[in-house]
């Protein structure tokens, strides 16, 4: 990217230079086509970082770095920020009636973890090994296309699968959500009941034909157990809103160049 075609970002006569945007760029998404997204999110990061940082100082804050892990500590800049909300910021309590109300609008939201009732035929391979991955593959499309779609097959087959789960048809029982690999669930996932892959699936292991032989969709959870997990959620999203409305009141009486507050 071509710093000279971005400004440097100044808030309030407190230059951020281009090379510090570019740095703060590596922690933002954009498309490959626009780099320039990319940058504009990270010139508003350190734009909003800089007002913040500056009204801490205005209030004459001390910084007081908390232990975030073992011998991990914020940086003063954080640890400055953190105290400026905390002085700053007035969060409602998030009281009974409005949880209740929060879990009344669609309790169907919180379930209990799905389980699937799955068997797989494995052809081990290490994927890293570019010839035993493509050996490995033509061996799974060879055994598929045995299969023609057709799942009812699928025990007679896995007797040729490479899991030890071949001796009961390549069943593995029911697995739920973390059970396996994230490229195995994933497909997981998007599979009809009855269903299986219609290609191959690679994972750490090697490639897998996974048929989903049932589902079991998690049970409708009660009120009392779901309620912590509503109420740390509404107050996660009253404080971001409270941060926003914050900064926004820092922007309105700011001079920033160089960077937009606006959503991107």
């Amino acid at each position: 990217m071509n710093m000279a075609l971005f400004p440097d970002v100044v808030v309030n006569g407190e230059t951020i230079p281009s090379a510090a945007v570019a740095a703060e760029a590596q922690n933002h998404t954009g498309p490959r086509d626009k780099p320039g997204i990319a940058w504009r999110k990270a010139a508003q990061a350190l734009a909003i970082r800089a007002l913040l940082l500056q009204e801490a100082q205005r209030r004459a804050l001390v910084a007081d770095p908390m232990e975030l892990a073992p011998g991990r500590f914020e940086t003063e800049e954080e640890a400055l920020i953190r105290a400026l909300l905390d002085e700053a910021l007035t969060i409602a309590p998030i009281t009974e009636e409005v949880v209740r109300a929060e879990w009344a609008r669609d309790p169907d939201r919180y379930r209990s973890a799905p389980l699937w009732d799955v068997s797989h035929i494995l052809c081990a391979c290490d994927p890293r090994d570019e010839e035993d991955r493509a050996a490995a593959e033509a061996r799974s499309v060879a055994l598929l296309s045995r299969l023609d779609g057709d799942a009812k097959g699928f025990a007679a087959v896995a007797r040729e699968s490479d899991c030890g789960s071949k001796a009961s048809g390549g069943h593995l029982g029911q697995l739920g959500p973390n059970d396996t690999v994230p490229e195995f669930e994933a497909a997981l996932r998007g599979l009809p009941e009855g269903g299986m892959s219609p290609a191959p699936v690679l994972s750490r292991h090697g490639w897998h034909i996974i048929r989903l032989n049932a589902i079991a969709p998690g049970q409708v959870l009660p009120y009392d157990t779901v309620r912590p997990k509503i109420a740390q959620a509404l107050e996660k999203a009253a404080w971001a809103s409270a941060s926003r409305e914050f900064v926004e009141g820092l922007a309105a009486n700011a001079t920033i160049t160089g960077a937009s507050l606006a959503p991107i």
